[in-house]
């Protein structure tokens, strides 16, 4: 049985088969711990609807995240020789038509889903989770989309860019629809 996850505890950590730069490897999600913030999200299948879009929306937008120390890791289902065949075959034909720069990481057991409440049991596949884990492994943000809709890169990058200011301006707090380089407001610490 899982244990309860939720935001301002430690991230559930795994190791598993995944594909980078075309290559097959092994990622440890603590192995980001201390240097980089990760963006983990799941995706129900590969050679789907809006999986691709998703994907190749994450993987045009890399450098966005790199530019903010931050790994963006895709999860499904799916092996890591399905991951690689998706990446491989051309858009015409339902694949992701060359390079994808994110990680893609593959949950044959559903382990890694089922430890982040993703999984829906009806069938088989992870919902649309996105979580954002700050540098010291601490989940920060959750957000979990039914199968039919995707998420939004831009909604992500701000709500990383909000997480990243308050940990680094720890006496301000972002009100609703920050952006970057706009006001925060200060917090008078009592103690």
């Amino acid at each position: 049985m899982a244990e309860f996850l939720r935001v301002g505890n430690p991230a559930p950590d795994f190791e598993a088969d995944a594909v980078v730069d075309q290559e097959f490897t092994k990622i440890r999600l603590s192995s980001y711990q201390k240097n980089k913030y990760v963006v983990l999200f799941f995706y129900p299948l590969d050679f789907t609807f809006v999986c691709p879009t998703e994907v190749i929306a994450f993987s045009d937008r890399y450098e966005e995240f790199a530019k903010l120390n931050t790994e963006v890791i895709g999860i499904s289902v799916d092996s890591h020789y399905a991951h690689l065949a998706w990446i491989q075959t051309p858009l015409a034909d339902g694949g992701l038509g060359g390079d994808v720069k994110c990680p893609l990481v593959s949950d044959l057991t559903k382990a890694i889903a089922t430890s982040f409440n993703v999984l829906d049991p009806d069938v088989g596949v992870a919902l649309r989770g996105l979580f954002i884990i700050d540098k010291s492994g601490i989940l920060q943000h959750a957000t979990i989309n039914n199968l039919a809709f995707g998420r939004s890169i831009d909604e992500t990058l701000r709500t990383l860019k909000a997480i990243q200011h308050t940990q680094i301006h720890e006496n301000e707090v972002c009100p609703v629809d920050w952006q970057q380089g706009m006001a925060t407001i200060k917090v008078q610490n009592n103690s």
